[in-house]
């Protein structure tokens, strides 16, 4: 077999067969197959798309390039929640409770984040005292007797992946359907969950902006789910403007704890609930959707799901007081308000412009050897949709350095006032199963 006759092939629109999608796999990633021949295959995937026994092909094929967590120890059917990311974007910390509360072991393998704010783990690491540091012993042990645990992602979990996307960065390959899926359900599937729930953001601050992208991802990785045998369902929800009122990793743990308590954002809680009744219903702790709803509803009214948090907390060696007591968490030493310089309705926030100001006050990573400050960050005190007033405040800044003109300046650019009404955004926009 030839790696110049695989390209040839798929260039002219033909499907690969398992055997040669395992050759391309396994001789990238050893070496044998160069960047330039596999650059070459990208382009043509690229143009020339994949069938759906590829897509799965492929994707198994990076699953068993590296490590494969066993989760068989851990009692009850294993969901995980994959995001594919936008700005404020804390969902995982309340939801994994949330539905551990209900009885579902979240088994979660989480990573650091590049970009707008930490991954999960570094805002987890916002709680004094939590770790990410548990052997697979204590982990396993930890999901069956609390149903919650979190752990860094292993270093050998599809290395396939990590080197066709750094490849994919630099040979304009990135936006391809098919290695996008690939790449995403690969890493979930090596993680060990019996079934998986997505959440594919859309619009400005998303990686995909428009809808009919954001469908035909959702589509593609529900379809490679069920062919390599993983239950798999997906929401489409919008990223058009930041999840929730907070960008910035202590305060978005703060959030995540408002919304067990019942309170916080409403696109933040109904977010959570969509993909939490998903998550009970595919560990068949409900017998619909509509009964996985109410049951997350009750154990958010009946305190559950806030004393699971802070079980959760304490089992890692972080600090469960910060829970009742949020002012333990990392505070910035400046609070800057941003005022409305017009009267009007909020029109249009660029997510990713909010994102771009919460990394500059150190949320968030530039590069990976950057420093996060866990400190800092922005809140949204207007929305799109709601009613302005000059001088009212838009935001307020969180901010370890006096000088944030340059974060003013973007956050200012980042909305729009109109005079006439506008209409809340669409949250979910749809269901994939």
């Amino acid at each position: 077999m030839r790696m110049v006759d695989l390209i040839e092939k798929k260039r002219d629109g033909n499907e690969l067969t398992k055997e040669e999608i395992r050759f391309v796999i396994e001789g990238y990633t050893s070496g044998d197959i160069p960047d330039y021949q596999m650059s070459a295959l990208a382009m043509a995937i690229f143009f020339q798309d994949m069938t759906t026994e590829e897509r799965a092909e492929l994707t198994m094929a990076m699953v068993e390039s590296g490590d494969q967590i066993d989760l068989s120890a851990i009692e009850g059917i294993k969901v995980d929640k994959h995001s594919t990311g936008g700005v404020g974007d804390k969902t995982t910390i309340a939801l994994a409770p949330l539905v551990a509360a209900v009885g579902v072991p979240v088994a979660k393998m989480s990573g650091r984040g590049l970009g707008h704010t930490g991954g999960t783990i570094d805002k987890l690491e916002a709680i004094p005292g939590f770790s990410v540091e548990i052997d697979t012993s204590k982990f396993t042990k930890l999901v069956n007797q609390n149903k919650l645990a979190v752990v860094g992602q292993s270093g050998n979990l599809t290395p396939a992946d990590k080197k066709l996307y750094s490849l994919r960065d630099v040979t304009a390959t990135v936006n391809s359907i098919p290695l996008i899926a690939s790449s995403i359900m690969s890493k979930k599937i090596a993680s060990g969950a019996d079934a998986i729930v997505l959440d594919v953001k859309t619009g400005s601050g998303a990686f995909m902006k428009k809808l009919e992208h954001s469908k035909e991802l959702a589509e593609s990785m529900v379809a490679i789910g069920k062919n390599l045998g993983r239950d798999t369902m997906a929401i489409i929800s919008d990223m058009n403007q930041p999840l929730g009122r907070t960008i910035g990793n202590a305060l978005e743990v703060k959030e995540a704890m408002e919304m067990l308590r019942g309170e916080g954002p409403d696109d933040l809680k109904e977010l959570c609930l969509t993909l939490g009744s998903q998550m009970v219903y595919l560990a068949k702790k409900a017998s619909s959707i509509e009964e996985a709803r109410i049951k997350l509803e009750e154990v958010i009214g009946n305190g559950r799901a806030l004393e699971t948090l802070k079980t959760f907390i304490e089992a890692q060696n972080g600090d469960p007081s910060i829970v009742d007591d949020p002012t333990k968490l990392p505070t910035a030493q400046h609070i800057i308000e941003v005022e409305a310089k017009e009267s009007g309705m909020i029109a249009e926030i660029i997510a990713d412009k909010i994102g771009t100001a919460a990394m500059l006050l150190g949320a968030g990573r530039a590069t990976k050897e950057s420093t996060i400050d866990l400190a800092v960050g922005i809140v949204l005190n207007k929305k799109i949709g709601d009613h302005v007033e000059i001088g009212d405040s838009l935001v307020t800044i969180h901010a370890n350095s006096e000088d944030v003109s340059e974060v003013i300046d973007i956050v200012v650019g980042a909305y729009s006032i109109a005079n006439q009404k506008v209409a809340k955004p669409t949250l979910i926009y749809d269901v994939i199963h």
